[in-house]
């Protein structure tokens, strides 16, 4: 059998998820989704899939609030 690393749980729950995102949106205000682009990138090149699409999710979310699609108390909704 070939050798298989063992998969890292993910301790980040949607509600971290979103309360980084909050965070990084009082920060930086729009300059979050570019931070969050940099990072993608980043992980990409690095061959980081995993923490890539973890980005990419947490990205999605600086985007909604930054468009006041969701505000700090919405209810999460995992699709």
């Amino acid at each position: 059998e070939p050798f298989m690393p063992a998969q890292r749980q993910s301790r980040i729950t949607p509600l971290d998820i979103r309360a980084i995102a909050f965070t990084l949106v009082d920060r930086h205000g729009d300059m979050a989704l570019n931070y969050a682009d940099m990072a993608v990138n980043e992980l990409e090149q690095k061959g980081e899939d995993e923490s890539a699409n973890a980005w990419r999710v947490l990205r999605w979310e600086i985007e909604d609030a930054l468009a006041g699609v969701i505000g700090r108390e919405s209810p999460i909704q995992m699709q």
